[in-house]
């Protein structure tokens, strides 16, 4: 067992391959440039997004203005006729009231009940100035 063993050859040392250190200052730099030229895109898209966000709202704006002042008219013709529209209504019911049909014959035709008397009013100042007038 203790026999000798076959000699293995010698190993010979793996060269290491020379490493060239690159020059990280010139990284750096380029780095840098590129943050730079990153940034300065950005802000110019940013730049170009403001100012037609910026054009858009001035066209926008004065469409806006007009639509509310149309609105502002619309909804005071609404209350216009929605007071007109009530009148009508009230206007209908009385019309269609059976209770109020005697009175309402009697304006429209100028007819009265025969134990209705006709009163006749009129203002005291006219026939004092017709009076004068009359006689000379």
């Amino acid at each position: 067992m203790n026999a000798t063993q076959p000699s293995r050859p010698p190993l010979q040392p793996i060269q290491k391959r020379r490493v060239i250190p690159r020059p990280k200052r010139h990284l750096r730099q380029r780095s840098y440039q590129v943050m730079a030229l990153e940034s300065t895109a950005k802000i110019a898209v940013n730049l170009v997004i403001t100012a037609v966000a910026a054009s858009a709202l001035s066209q926008l704006l004065p469409y806006q203005w007009s639509q509310q002042e149309k609105l502002r008219e619309i909804s005071t013709e609404v209350k216009l006729m929605e007071a007109h529209v009530n009148g009508l209504q009230v206007k209908f019911s009385r019309n269609f009231d059976p209770q109020q049909t005697k009175s309402i014959m009697q304006e429209q035709g100028y007819r009265f009940d025969p134990n209705q008397r006709r009163v006749v009013l009129m203002n005291p100042d006219r026939r004092e100035d017709e009076q004068t007038k009359s006689s000379p």
